[in-house]
């Protein structure tokens, strides 16, 4: 189903007997998401609202991102949560994802760019929160609930966001001889110090990446600052073109890709634990947040050890189902809450 407005969105939601499945561009699903009836949000589009001297912008769920970027771009602003790019990606489904890049180190997840949402929940009615309100429920965040929420407690129909002037200046330094695990400390020390740092990860065969951005003189000052720092760990050269976006496996160009038969791997950890988590992984395709999010190919049927960790793997590929791991009492119980508040006839239950 594909309704052209939030109205009949609505209605839908309201008529349906059986599991519903919201999408986007169908982009981010995991295994085993978009399970039932599929209720495509692409005809729910168009920019609603930009301000650029406010710095905010409000669109429907179903516009492309790529529409949004460009607008931004022509006013010489962008996101500032940076989302990994794919074709058909909309701003919903980025936000549903709570989808984020490299500058999250700095300037935060999808989440916290998100000022507003309006959504339907599972008994068909519009709810609004940041704003004016339709109606809300007193004790939840719900712009920071519904990031994040994958569709399982509501479709979102519209969001508000801040935008962020695009810096003047910017600067890549790269280790090219460091190793996965070799590279957690120099980035530790990068985004630990006075540099200012907006992006630190690692690339097989380009070394550590650590960027800074800024106005001209302060990204040349800080550049040669940092990369006296970080002749700790060896030879530091300076990037002339951008490997950010390289950073996802999933984006063409990258290089990386699961072996035939294989499955990618996201594992979210504390960066002091990512050295730990690398002993017991083959070479990773990327890490990015200095450690503390490393995607990895590794067999078909093999999942990550993440014994004697806080960490939490999810696997984005692969022709099985996708099974989560227990959830702990009291999240678990929190979990059914929210469900039975938001969508207490189940319709979004199967989305894994």
């Amino acid at each position: 189903m594909r309704p052209e407005s939030e109205a009949e969105l609505a209605a839908m939601i309201r008529g349906a007997s059986g599991p519903l499945a919201p999408v986007g561009g169908g982009t981010r699903l995991a295994p085993g998401e978009g399970q039932g009836v599929r209720l495509e949000t692409g005809g729910l589009s168009g920019v609603i609202l930009y301000e650029p001297a406010a710095l905010t912008l409000v669109a429907r769920a179903g516009t492309p991102l790529s529409e949004i970027e460009a607008a931004l771009a022509a006013e010489g602003q962008r996101l500032a949560f940076e989302p990994p790019r794919f074709a058909g990606s909309t701003i919903g489904g980025v936000i549903a994802a709570n989808a984020s890049g490299p500058r999250r180190v700095k300037d935060g997840a999808a989440r916290d760019s998100a000022l507003g949402v309006r959504f339907v929940d599972g008994r068909g009615e519009v709810i609004q929160s940041g704003g004016r309100v339709m109606k809300n429920v007193t004790g939840y965040d719900l712009v920071k609930l519904m990031a994040g929420s994958r569709g399982r407690l509501g479709v979102l129909t519209e969001v508000s966001l801040k935008t962020q002037p695009i810096p003047p200046a910017a600067a890549t330094l790269a280790l090219p001889g460091l190793g996965a695990g070799a590279a957690i400390p120099a980035l530790t020390a990068a985004l630990t110090g006075p540099w200012d740092v907006t992006g630190a990860g690692w690339l097989p065969g380009h070394g550590a990446l650590i960027r800074i951005e800024g106005l001209a003189g302060s990204v040349a000052g800080r550049a040669e600052s940092l990369s006296a720092r970080l002749a700790a760990w060896g030879e530091v050269t300076r990037r002339e073109d951008d490997p950010w976006r390289l950073l996802d496996p999933n984006i063409p160009g990258s290089g990386a890709a699961p072996r035939s038969g294989g499955a990618l791997w996201r594992i979210s950890c504390r960066p002091s634990e990512a050295a730990l988590l690398l002993d017991r992984l083959p070479e990773p395709m990327s890490l990015d947040w200095g450690g503390g999010l490393i995607r990895v190919a590794l067999p078909a049927g093999e999942t990550p050890d993440l014994t004697g960790t806080r960490a939490i793997a999810t696997r984005l590929t692969g022709a099985t189902p996708l099974s989560l791991p227990p959830m702990a009492p009291a999240v678990a119980a929190l979990n059914e809450g929210l469900r039975a508040e938001f969508d207490p006839r189940g319709l979004f239950a199967g989305a894994f």
